[in-house]
């Protein structure tokens, strides 16, 4: 799709400028909408930058929780096909997120301070958009609905989503409907609860993995797990990219305001640190030991 427009009088060629009322660019878009949203609130011009990027990143949650929701009702209906291009979109979605940080990432305390107090107590935990991203890579908890009681509709929205089965979930279900070993106590938990590792969770993608050659080739009687092990890459792949956001989200909040207490008045880079130092998908990481 070309931005770019030449002389109106270039001969056929040209596009259609005329038009009765808003463009159908405009209609589909809303770019009037979406560049109308930046109200700062601090005199500094860096603020527009943080305001904006921080617009952008809702936007991603927004897409990604989209892509890995498609995944899930994939899984649940056994079509690993359209799963993995789920899956698939959301690496190249989830690059874009983490590059979004590009912008804070060489603030200095000088800097972020000078519109630091226009957050008042707002904080990034405080986005329901990634709260469903956390809650859909199987990091529930109920205590997160709290900020949100104010707002009826999203409040809603995440109780339901912490009640519903994670991706995670649906990938161990998909994979006991295939006749792997899936602990039943894994299969009937709470999925409302956060998901801890477990040693025959573990076992599966060990076996799955194990069952390959150096090559990536699976042997005679073994190509079942070609299937298992193709959905395993592509949520490591997914789980490496959370935990580069994570980890750039700690560079940038430990380089523009140290060990100070976070907005919101979380514990900042303390806090960070302990969510940086998380897999999601722990077993997939811990499978890789016994091969």
């Amino acid at each position: 799709m070309s931005h770019d427009v030449e002389d109106p009088a270039a001969g056929s060629q040209a596009p259609n400028l005329d038009f009765e009322g808003t463009t159908p660019y405009e209609d589909y878009v809303q770019a009037d909408v979406l560049t109308h949203l930046q109200h700062p609130l601090s005199e500094d011009p860096g603020e527009m930058a943080f305001l904006v990027t921080t617009q952008v990143m809702e936007l991603w949650f927004t897409v990604i929780v989209h892509e890995w929701e498609t995944a899930a009702k994939s899984l649940r209906q056994d079509d690993l096909r359209g799963a993995l291009a789920a899956l698939k979109r959301s690496t190249y979605e989830l690059r874009s997120l983490n590059a979004s940080w590009e912008p804070l990432a060489h603030l200095t305390p000088a800097q972020f301070n000078s519109y630091r107090s226009a957050l008042g107590e707002g904080s990034g935990f405080q986005s329901a958009m990634y709260r469903r991203m956390e809650f859909l890579l199987g990091e529930k908890s109920a205590s997160m609905l709290v900020p949100h009681r104010g707002a009826p509709r999203v409040h809603d929205e995440l109780e339901k989503a912490l009640h519903e089965p994670s991706l995670y979930d649906e990938v161990l279900r998909h994979l006991a409907r295939r006749g792997e070993a899936v602990p039943q106590e894994v299969l009937a938990r709470d999925v409302s609860e956060l998901y801890r590792p477990h040693p025959g969770v573990e076992a599966v993608w060990a076996g799955a993995y194990g069952a390959a050659d150096g090559s990536g080739e699976f042997g005679e009687g073994a190509a079942e797990h070609g299937d298992v092990v193709r959905l395993g890459e592509a949520l490591t792949e997914v789980a490496e990219l959370v935990w580069r956001w994570r980890n750039d989200h700690l560079v940038a909040t430990r380089r523009a305001m140290g060990s100070k207490v976070g907005t919101g008045g979380s514990a900042g880079v303390a806090w960070l640190e302990k969510r940086a130092a998380k897999n999601v998908f722990p077993e997939l990481w811990t499978a890789r030991s016994h091969v």
